[in-house]
């Protein structure tokens, strides 16, 4: 497996994996391997997500408080903008506070039961993100394509109806991912090569066969990833067709800029998230599926805020009145 060490463990190493064992030979701990041997690389990581992270959760707290805020956002768009920034949350929350951990501590390890937490977590909020995607498309789609029934197709109903979907989704596939792989038995190297406790390195784990474990993750990305871009493509094919038609340049103006956001999130998510679940086994590097799981649970969280906040007029002006209110809540 790509994700093994090839080299030579030490005595120390196999020492501590064989202490973390049962007499069935399951590892019952697992330990990340260091990002580097030299400190101050580890530092500047460090430093850099930590800014990320918080830069992540400030802005996308700030989205959803200001949409809840604000009856004038009480929209289907800004509904599932509001849901996002939750996900976001979620999605950044349950994995880069043990990754700050284990580049400036040597205590690196993680139980099988807190791994699985973090698995189940990851995966739901991943999968519930490129459910509520597709269905930000769609919102779109009816908004432009069909507005004189948007206003009764895309009712609140329909909308929590959405969102429940999509969550339901994420947590059914968690859970059933989850309990399949950590069913297996797991023998040393202990080790995991990344940053968390993700699907492929910890399966690279896994004692005997894990064939049937590994199409079942490609068959849930396939379904659960590839579907929802397909539909999004569907949608935006349809909603470029409808605005090129449009005898206004005005109108093509707007209808496309209420788009651009979604667009560049779409691309920046599921770019980084294809590539890591759906290329082959051969082709897979420990090195790359690092950066890559950098960028697609730091940097596109962090950059959510900022592209539809600075592309949204009115998201910065809701943005304004509830940083004003906080203010004025301050100095009384």
């Amino acid at each position: 497996s790509p994700y093994r060490d090839p080299r030579k463990r030490t005595e120390r190493e196999d020492l501590n994996c064989s202490l973390w064992q049962d007499n069935s030979m399951s590892v019952k701990r697992f330990a990340f391997v260091k990002f580097s041997e030299v400190t101050e690389q580890c530092f500047l990581l460090f430093s850099l997500i930590l800014v990320m992270f918080l830069a992540s959760l400030s802005g996308n707290a700030l989205i959803a408080l200001a949409i809840w805020t604000n009856p004038a956002l009480h929209t289907p768009m800004y509904f599932f903008l509001a849901n996002l920034s939750l996900l976001e949350i979620g999605y950044t929350c349950s994995t880069i506070p043990k990754m700050l951990q284990n580049l400036v501590s040597e205590a690196r390890g993680i139980s099988r039961e807190g791994c699985a937490i973090q698995m189940f977590f990851f995966t739901l909020f991943g999968i519930s993100e490129c459910c509520l995607l597709a269905a930000m498309a769609f919102d779109r789609y009816m908004a432009i394509c069909s507005p004189l029934h948007y206003a009764t197709r895309m009712s609140h109903g329909m909308c929590v109806h959405l969102a429940m979907v999509s969550w339901g989704v994420g947590c059914i596939v968690g859970l059933g991912q989850t309990s399949y792989i950590f069913s297996l038995d797991f023998c040393s190297p202990c080790e995991i090569d990344h940053f968390f406790c993700d699907l492929p390195p910890v399966l690279a784990l896994a004692c005997g066969d894990t064939s049937h474990n590994e199409a079942a993750v490609f068959v849930a990305a396939i379904l659960c990833i590839s579907s929802p871009f397909l539909l999004i493509i569907a949608s935006y094919g349809r909603i470029l067709a409808a605005v090129l038609v449009m005898p206004s340049p005005e109108g093509r103006q707007k209808a496309l800029s209420t788009c651009s956001s979604h667009l560049l999130v779409v691309t920046l998510f599921y770019g980084s998230g294809s590539v890591t679940y759906l290329r082959p086994k051969a082709s897979r590097s420990p090195g790359v599926d690092k950066l890559l799981a950098l960028f697609y649970t730091v940097v596109t969280s962090m950059l959510n805020p900022i592209i539809y906040s600075l592309r949204n007029k009115e998201v910065k002006t809701a943005l304004r009145r509830t940083l004003g209110k906080k203010n004025v809540l301050t100095h009384r």
